[in-house]
């Protein structure tokens, strides 16, 4: 149940993405929108992550401001306490980050981060307010943050065009490193959810097998497929037990949430 925010991302952003150099041609988001989701681990009701999107000025300018939140719940967070905090500034016309605010308790495990982005650089600032240090970070082209990353590439023009079993890359900046995932495309599929039968896009990234997953192939990640592109539904064998998250409640969505049959 550690890093309950950084999964719900991390399977979020890993099922838009391609590298991408055009920017987005239509935005699949604004200011006021908000998710929830309720995250189970295996039959425990373990926590909430909800992400919202405000506004805000930097340099001089009104940008988007992405704010990610996950927390345990109940019982678990008796035995097991989670707090944690993603934020990310980005251009509202090209969707490249400004700055990331990282501010994590896991269990005791903690982190208090900034990251300032120089994208003509290509590199990034991170200050780290636990260890009283600051460390610059050279990083690939259109390199974006974890939190960016899911809202720059929801509007990307290639999500509808892969086929079955295409594979794409991503270049995201975290913990202190640049991490490139290996995404395929599975298929669609009608899902059925409390808000009734959405027609989806189904994807499975490649991860790193042994440290925190099951194996390579362990995620499975469920989108709708509509101008929204948001995530409804993300499975996850872990090397202990199981994880899954559903959407639980909206608001502020930019575009008509399609809906197959009511519940």
């Amino acid at each position: 149940m550690k890093k309950l925010l950084f999964l719900l991302l991390f399977f979020s952003t890993t099922a838009f993405t391609t590298q991408g150099v055009q920017p987005p041609k239509e935005e699949a988001f604004g200011v006021g929108e908000w998710f929830q989701f309720r995250i189970h681990y295996g039959l425990i009701n373990a926590g909430i992550a909800e992400l919202e999107v405000k506004e805000a000025v930097r340099n001089n300018k009104k940008v988007f401001h992405a704010m990610g939140k996950g927390y345990t719940t109940g019982m678990t967070k008796f035995f097991f306490k989670v707090e944690d905090d993603y934020q990310s500034y980005f251009d509202k016309q090209t969707g490249k980050p400004y700055q990331f605010v990282r501010k994590i308790n896991e269990g005791g495990y903690t982190k208090n981060q900034e990251g300032f982005f120089n994208q003509n650089n290509q590199t990034v600032l991170v200050k780290d307010y636990k260890r009283k240090t600051e460390k610059t970070f050279s990083v690939p082209e259109h390199t974006q943050d974890i939190l960016s990353t899911f809202y720059y590439l929801r509007n990307h023009p290639q999500i509808d065009k892969l086929k079955i079993g295409e594979s794409i890359d991503i270049d995201m900046f975290f913990d202190d490193e640049t991490t490139k995932f290996k995404l395929k495309f599975i298929g669609r599929e009608d899902l059925k959810t409390k808000f009734g039968v959405i027609p989806t896009m189904i994807f499975r990234p490649y991860v790193q097998a042994g440290r925190v997953f099951k194996e390579q192939e362990s995620l499975t990640v469920w989108i709708s497929d509509d101008d929204n592109k948001l995530p409804l539904r993300i499975k996850a064998s872990l090397a202990v037990g199981s994880l899954k998250a559903d959407l639980e409640n909206f608001k502020g969505l930019k575009h008509s949430f399609t809906i197959k049959a009511k519940p």
